[in-house]
């Protein structure tokens, strides 16, 4: 991925607090902050979102290969 494609990636998850890593790599992936009932509902949203962000950008339409919900909790834990 070449770092103009990483960085119009990065401008389109922006909006939710989102970031963009890929550059040089052979793949791209975000993290994306979602707010919804459960991980399960997060995960889809976020998984519509990304592969619209990854569409906005002009990336290759891949499916997507993994996803994962960390709830603020959890991530304070891993802090600790």
């Amino acid at each position: 991925m070449e770092r103009e494609e990483i960085v119009e990636l990065a401008d389109a998850v922006a909006a939710h607090e989102g970031i963009a890593s890929g550059i040089g790599a052979a793949s791209y992936s975000a993290q994306l902050v979602i707010e919804a009932p459960s991980p399960d509902e997060a995960v889809e949203k976020a998984i519509g979102i990304f592969t619209e962000a990854a569409r906005t950008a002009g990336l290759p339409s891949w499916p997507v290969a993994w996803a994962e919900s960390v709830s603020e909790e959890e991530e304070l834990e891993e802090l600790k």
